[in-house]
């Protein structure tokens, strides 16, 4: 569940936070979504790596991980 966005000034992507993630702990997610294209990010290192999905890519994905609990 995604609910809190933001901008990143660098690349001007609407990253959005998930609700799941804490200031906290270990698991912090924001994602970015263009036509085509899903970005993912670690909210706590905004510069750090990112993972670029495709649509069809990140919609396998999310039902798997859910998953994995």
């Amino acid at each position: 569940m995604i609910n809190t966005p933001s901008v990143d000034s660098a690349d001007e992507l609407e990253w959005f936070k998930s609700s799941y993630s804490t200031n906290e702990g270990p698991d912090c997610v924001e994602i970015a979504n263009v036509p085509g294209t899903v970005h993912v990010r670690d909210s706590k290192i905004k510069e750090g790596a990112r993972l670029a999905f495709a649509d069809g890519s990140w919609s396998a994905f999310v039902p798997f991980a859910a998953s994995q609990k």
